[in-house]
């Protein structure tokens, strides 16, 4: 059975069980469960601290797992990043007292916040600047400035909101830009039932990117329609009762489908229908 480490709480835990339920895999129903097997798709799931994940994964302990980029990288374990999920997403950046810095190279000698500190400490060495201390702390890591515990923090950014409560304000280029990433280790062969799971993964973030969209379209406007739906190799066109008109299928990014339904509507094709796709292989 190939193993498999999924979150077991915060912000990762509940996307990273819905994207699986969607590629056909079991998921608890009750928080408390540590493991649960899936005999039928040959996986086993062990729910796991989200920082623990990578460390499980390079040690050989379970074979993938489900976690965030930033963990990945902190967690200094000889796992690698297998497939980007798409969710998750994050900015890692510096900061500090509002007017205060401008530049990565004004943290030398000052002392850095962060819950991630192996992260923190690669950036900066890459970057030529060594701080005084990196202080490690596991959470509230906006307000180490104000108790004096640091002179910079690094931490995740998405709105800026708590930072700007906190009188702080972000400088520099960001350190890293996160999401929730599928690890496996570094060395060795791939495990077995990889291919499958990645194959299933790919389908279900295929299906949330792209939609299917149908319509009608007379036939000498048909090199028009599909100049605008190419799909992803070529559009299915089909012959109608009336031989004047033909039907056309073809796959549309979900965030382009309105502007593509009324090109088409321009170009002259009528009944214009779009579906959302649950699963594919591609």
């Amino acid at each position: 059975m190939l193993r498999i480490a999924v979150p077991n709480k915060g912000s990762l835990a509940e996307p990273a069980a819905e994207m699986l339920r969607e590629a056909g895999y079991r998921q608890r129903r009750d928080s408390r469960e540590l493991v649960l097997p899936d005999a039928d798709n040959g996986v086993e799931f062990f729910f796991l601290r989200p920082r623990d994940i990578a460390v499980y994964v390079g040690t050989g302990t379970v074979d993938v797992g489900i976690t965030g980029r930033d963990l990945l990288l902190d967690s200094a374990s000889p796992a690698t990043e297998h497939l980007q999920l798409g969710f998750a997403r994050s900015t890692f950046r510096f900061a500090t007292q509002a007017g205060q810095m401008n530049d990565v190279r004004e943290v030398h000698g000052r002392r850095v916040a962060t819950s991630y500190p192996v992260l923190v400490t690669e950036y900066l060495r890459t970057q030529g600047v060594e701080a005084a201390e990196v202080v490690r702390l596991d959470g509230a890591v906006e307000t180490a400035i104000r108790l004096g515990v640091a002179d910079v923090i690094a931490d995740v950014v998405e709105t800026g909101t708590t930072l700007r409560a906190a009188g702080l304000d972000v400088f520099g280029e960001p350190i890293l830009k996160s999401e929730a990433v599928l690890v496996r280790r570094s060395e060795g062969a791939e495990p077995a039932g990889l291919d499958v799971l990645t194959r299933r993964l790919q389908g279900v973030l295929t299906a949330r990117e792209y939609v299917l969209m149908d319509y009608d379209v007379p036939l000498a406007l048909v090199d028009q329609a599909v100049a605008i739906t190419p799909g992803l190799e070529s559009p299915t066109v089909s012959p109608l009762h009336n031989r004047d008109w033909a039907a056309v299928r073809a796959m549309v990014r979900r965030s382009e489908t309105n502007r593509v339904m009324d090109a088409l509507y321009e170009v002259g094709a009528r009944a214009i229908l779009v579906t959302s796709i649950h699963a594919c292989r591609l």
